[in-house]
């Protein structure tokens, strides 16, 4: 029987490996499609993985970097179940993709539809804050010049 340092450690090594497998293959997003080999980073305080289940459950202060699809995010914890494909970040959650960013309690990342579901606290709101690009505008034909200022009266003045 292995000991507990060692199972963590174990754990911790497997998480990128087991992350990055898994989010890499077979996925596709509005965004942008990931490479062949496209590393998702995770960092927390605490990590466990479960082999038999594929579960990967990460706590305190997590951090996600998915640069493939330009995600960033952080969380209280973060559950990652590899067999259906979803992220569940929960505790003061903050997403940020392309500019874009989504706020909430709980938000769950769905993997190969590359969609996030956000929920809020109870009796508050999910803050969600999306980059709009402005319609291009029609080229406006250049107004004609004016004439140029003259000093001279256009009026005659007849003397009689």
């Amino acid at each position: 029987m292995q000991s507990l340092p060692m199972l963590r450690l174990r754990s911790l090594l497997l998480l990128p490996v087991i992350a990055a497998s898994v989010l890499a293959t077979g996925s596709h997003s509005i965004a942008q499609a990931p490479a062949a080999s496209s590393p998702l980073t995770l960092r927390a305080n605490s990590t466990e993985a479960n082999a038999q289940t594929g579960v990967v459950v990460a706590k305190g202060n997590v951090q996600i970097n998915y640069p493939a699809r330009q995600i960033q995010a952080t969380s209280a914890q973060a559950i990652y179940y590899s067999n259906e494909r979803r992220i569940v970040l929960t505790g003061d959650v903050y997403v940020l993709q392309q500019g874009n960013s989504l706020r909430g309690e709980t938000v769950t990342y769905l993997v190969d539809e590359g969609r996030f579901v956000a929920l809020p606290q109870p009796n508050k709101q999910v803050e969600a804050i999306y980059l709009i690009q402005a319609p291009t505008a029609p080229a406006t034909p250049t107004p004609a010049s004016p004439a140029p200022f003259s000093p001279k009266s256009q009026f005659q003045s007849t003397n009689r």
